[in-house]
């Protein structure tokens, strides 16, 4: 597996969150994290982010397994991580969860030309039940759409 191939995503965030604005962020990472996510073994879909006492954003239930050929230095697999932001992002979303109560969902996270991790995360504001509804009946309406095309064609 090449090192650009990772894109590991958080396919539950599109159903159960609207999407608001979207962010890159880089991640704190210790030798053998980096060495697991290359191999493909993380996973975010029950992560979040959420900020600490000194305006710092960490990403919280982020699991990435412990790397299989490492020494007794490995790393635990849930701890939170540091993201690294620029100032002025970090002030904007810090200012946005606590005035207005939404969240900081973890989308994708994906390794960089660089080979860096990156974490694309977006500030989301949570669907209530009915809008979960109309998202399944859009969606079952397209398939059904879909299928029709599909045989008028053959």
């Amino acid at each position: 597996m090449s090192k650009n191939n990772i894109n590991i995503k958080n396919r539950k965030a599109k159903f159960q969150y609207e999407i608001l604005d979207k962010y890159t962020a880089g991640i704190k990472l210790v030798g053998t994290e980096i060495k697991s996510i290359r191999d493909g073994k993380a996973s975010i879909a029950e992560s979040f982010c959420e900020f600490n006492d000194h305006q710092e954003l960490f990403v919280v239930n982020m699991t990435i397994e412990e790397y299989s050929h490492a020494t007794h230095f490995n790393h635990k697999p849930k701890t939170e991580r540091k993201l690294l932001l620029n100032r002025n992002e970090l002030k904007k979303l810090y200012k946005e969860v606590r005035n207005t109560g939404l969240t900081i969902i973890p989308l994708r996270l994906f390794i960089n030309d660089r080979g860096f991790a990156k974490l694309q995360i977006a500030l989301c504001k949570g669907k209530k039940l009915y809008d979960k509804r109309e998202d399944i009946k859009k969606r079952d309406t397209k398939r059904r759409l879909d299928r029709v095309k599909k045989a008028f064609n053959n």
